[in-house]
């Protein structure tokens, strides 16, 4: 597929396109592209972050606490971690986990046991709530994420958009964390 199926019949400007005509008129010597990338990028990744605040406050839980719930779905049964697993994870200190996972626990969506296998280390578990709750706020996560893309591209141009960006995070993290 070519690039040229991103491209929207008449695409409107937006504000990186106010901001790279600022440059332009006053250093037309740049070459903006990896701004304008980065610019929108940045901006789509805020304006996300926003929609999924607000579709995960109502279940009771914010983007970060919603975070910690889905490492632990997604670790499969019994859908257990140790702190530090999660931790790294999701890239937060411990003592950033610790503040989410003592909330978490207060609203009775998780649960911190003795590792069986190590006496001096925990094991952070999902309580049948905290499952309940997980699945339904992946399902309107996605249904948020997908109303966003749908109105924009269809699925050939989400699915290159997607290799796109995977080949730029790899290039630019190292590790396409």
């Amino acid at each position: 597929m070519s690039s040229e199926h991103l491209a929207p019949a008449a695409s409107p400007g937006d504000a990186v396109d106010a901001i790279i005509g600022q440059w332009a008129a006053v250093r037309p010597d740049l070459d903006t592209r990896a701004m304008e990338v980065f610019g929108r990028v940045h901006r789509l990744a805020r304006a996300m972050g926003d929609r999924m605040e607000q579709t995960y406050a109502r279940f009771g839980v914010s983007r970060g606490e919603f975070d910690v719930l889905a490492a632990l779905r997604r670790a499969g049964e019994p859908y257990a971690l140790p702190p530090r697993s999660l931790s790294a994870a999701l890239m937060l200190t411990t003592g950033g986990m610790t503040g989410r996972l003592d909330k978490l626990e207060r609203a009775g969506l998780l649960r911190r046991s003795p590792d069986p296998h190590d006496r001096r280390a925990l094991r952070v578990t999902l309580t049948e709530r905290g499952l309940a709750l997980v699945d339904e706020a992946v399902g309107a996560g996605l249904d948020a994420q997908t109303e966003a893309l749908g109105g924009s591209l269809d699925a050939e141009q989400a699915e290159l958009l997607a290799d796109l960006l995977r080949r730029l995070l790899a290039g630019t993290a190292g590790t396409g964390r």
